[in-house]
This record gives structure tokens, sequence and C-alpha cells, in this order.
């Protein structure tokens, strides 16, 4: 259907197998053609991290690209490291919810030097095009963080997805950022700074929180923000 090759891998093995799709691409003296790795966030925040940091520190020449909707949503909504703290999942039910806080897969990624991060989300497509076009004119490894929600796993609105998405992104939850060379930061859209509580309560998924509960994952937010903020400046 996306007419174009593909080989659908183990989902733990995107980054090793994109890096041996460019090897024999190079050796048939095919040094143009773009490969693209796509894996969702527990294929690369957990069981695919080995390998996704073994072709950033090799500096691989393919985009990655990580679909997050925070939770293994293909086989039952169960927890990743990508889950959010608060979060119900299958995994994480009733009192027992989601306790740990979202792995920083951004800082990770910047932090091997990679020559291009960025984050977008479908909500923004403008900022989404803009980010896969300047990652295909790189070379190198290339690590775009894709929010998408799940209406499934988030408990939502089907026609809520883009208003979920944008509310992420206003709320300082999923800031839209780009990282080059893992030192220059960029912030590509300023948020509004909106309060996290309108768009934790529009998920079921974090139906059960109490106010101060919503209180303390604010308090994360903005946290996470003014290091965002700390870094971008530089």
């Amino acid at each position: 259907s996306l007419k174009v090759p593909l080989f659908h891998t183990a989902f733990e093995t995107g980054a090793s197998a994109a890096s041996g799709i460019k090897a024999a691409l190079q050796v048939r003296g095919d040094d143009e053609t773009t490969v693209v790795a796509w894996a969702g966030d527990g294929g690369t925040f957990d069981i695919g991290l080995q390998a996704l940091s073994g072709a950033a520190e090799r500096n691989e020449d393919f985009i990655y690209v990580c679909y997050d909707n925070e939770a293994y949503m293909n086989t039952g909504i169960q927890r990743s490291s990508a889950t959010p703290f608060g979060a119900w999942t299958t995994t994480t039910p009733g009192d027992a919810w989601k306790q740990d806080k979202k792995k920083d897969i951004l800082g990770i990624l910047a932090a091997h030097g990679v020559p291009y991060a960025a984050t977008a989300t479908v909500a923004y497509p403008d900022d989404l095009v803009a980010k896969v076009k300047k990652a295909k004119s790189i070379r190198g490894t290339r690590f775009l963080h894709l929010l998408a929600p799940c209406p499934p796993g988030w408990k939502s609105a089907d026609d809520d997805t883009i208003e979920l998405g944008r509310m992420a992104v206003h709320s300082r939850v999923f800031p839209l950022v780009e990282v080059e060379n893992g030192q220059d930061w960029r912030i590509t859209m300023e948020p509004k700074g909106d309060p996290v509580g309108p768009y934790l309560r529009r998920q079921g998924r974090f139906r059960h929180l109490t106010d101060e509960q919503v209180g303390a994952i604010q308090a994360q937010v903005d946290a996470r923000w003014e290091v965002l903020k700390r870094r971008a400046s530089r």
C-alpha cells in the first residue's frame, strides 16, 4: 500500500534492520535511497533502545520515526516507558496507575550527538512535514519523535485526536522542538502555556487522578519546560 520497498521486521529490530539495509544499498553503489525505520514507543523506548543506541553511536544513515501513542497499544494497552506518570494501562490498573515519569527519549538521542532529532505531532502537519524534509536533507542518524493519540488506549473520542495533539503541545506536555548535533536546541512552536488539567481530564486513562495529583503533573511539566528553555537559549 505504501508503493515503496518495505521490510516488515520484528519491532525491536527497526534500527538494526535499517542499518543493514542501508549498508546493502551502499555496497550496490546506491547512496541516494532514503531508508526509514518506523517503530512504536515500546519498540523504541524499551525493547529496541539497544539497537537504536548502537545505530546512533555509529551515526548510521537513516531516518528513524518513533510513533508514540504512549503504551504498547497494538497488543493490549500495556505500560511502556513512554507511558506518562499517572496514566492507566492494562498492566497498571486501578490504584497501580503508572508511578514513573515518561522517559526523555529525545534527550537520550541528543546525548548521542546525532545530526538531527525532533519532536512532532499529527496535530501540526506543517511542522511535521518541514521536519521530515529537513531530516531528509541531512546525512547520518535522524530521529523523529511523533506523538499520535490512540483513542482506545487514551480512552478518548476518535474526533478528539487532533485537539488532544494540540492540547499536548500548548500545555507543554509535548513541546515541538528540534536538536542538531546534540547541542543546538530550538523550540519550533511557542506553546501557550495552558494548564495540563483540561488535557488530562479529556482522557479516560487519567480519570482516576485527584486535583492534587494533577497539580503534581503540572509541576513536572513546568520543571521540564524550564530545562528545555535553558537548553534552547544556549
